[in-house]
């Protein structure tokens, strides 16, 4: 005879009640999700799109480039996105429920990340209103960019990025970025 699995639904209570232990829970959706620390070639990689995108979103006014340990916060989902873009918060006892939605969340695969960074994060983050999501593929060297209201943009050589308020595009040439 086959029983029903039940699966837990996690709570921010509980996420925020694991230990600080080098690894990142995230919750989306009641589902917990444990990431171990990532690897040289994933922070190598965030570490050369930070180089690229800071100047860029600091002449543009488009807030700050913000990296792990800085969350996302959206009807009971709180996740670490390896990058992201958004208005800092202006008050200081301000919490990151009352922070902006990001214009840009940027995922790293890594093989432990690929299919929730696929499935549950990008339907997290159109949910929520994210202006543009990257999904970097070190393996095929790619970046797969999904928009509002368009079709997903899956780029090889170069991508080119044009947020609300910024005067001109930022083209990334992916020799910089992969190295």
């Amino acid at each position: 005879m086959h029983m029903a699995t039940v699966t837990k639904r996690w709570t921010l209570e509980e996420l925020h009640s694991l230990p600080d232990d080098g690894n990142k829970y995230e919750l989306v959706r009641g589902e917990l999700f444990v990431t171990p620390a990532p690897t040289n070639e994933h922070e190598t990689i965030l570490a050369r799109l930070t180089r690229i995108l800071d100047p860029y979103v600091e002449a543009n006014g488009l807030g700050y480039v913000y990296h792990p340990r800085a969350v996302v916060r959206f009807d009971g989902c709180e996740v670490e996105p390896d990058l992201m873009v958004r208005q800092p918060l202006v008050r200081d006892d301000a919490t990151w429920d009352d922070a902006s939605i990001p214009v840009l969340v940027v995922e790293v695969f890594s093989g432990s990340t690929r299919r929730r960074d696929q499935d549950q994060k990008r339907s997290l983050y159109a949910d929520a209103g994210v202006g543009e999501y990257w999904m970097i593929d070190p393996e095929r060297r790619t970046i797969t960019a999904v928009r509002q209201n368009a079709k997903d943009l899956v780029s090889s050589d170069h991508l080119s990025w044009s947020p609300p308020g910024a005067s001109l595009p930022l083209v990334i040439d992916f020799r910089k970025l992969f190295g």
